[in-house]
């Protein structure tokens, strides 16, 4: 079951960076050889910036980030972490969908 879910979550990192080289070199660095050594320090960081966004640099954008490079390590956050890029991409295609259509009318 754990090497569907790391299928799952590696195609959703390719669907990410389909349209992005430079998010592309970026998700294949994170997701390279270093391995937990980075990962998991990373990770945990992003998250704990996270917490801190009340300061400028900081803000909410990094707690689902440090969870989706802890997930490439963690299999008990994979099913949960494809399954929220999977909504998320789909409701981002829907409201591009509705933009367009509404600068048709």
């Amino acid at each position: 079951m754990s090497e569907r879910h790391r299928r799952r979550l590696n195609r959703q990192f390719a669907a990410l960076t389909s349209r992005s080289p430079g998010l592309r070199r970026l998700v294949t660095a994170v997701q390279g050889r270093p391995g937990v050594v980075l990962r998991l320090p990373l990770g945990l960081m992003l998250i704990a910036g996270g917490f801190l966004a009340i300061l400028p640099i900081f803000g909410l954008w990094m707690i689902p980030l440090g969870l989706l490079v802890l997930a490439i390590d963690l299999p008990l956050l994979r099913p949960s972490v494809s399954a929220a890029i999977i909504r998320l991409r789909r409701k981002w295609a829907l409201w591009q969908r509705n933009f367009r259509n509404r600068d048709r009318h």
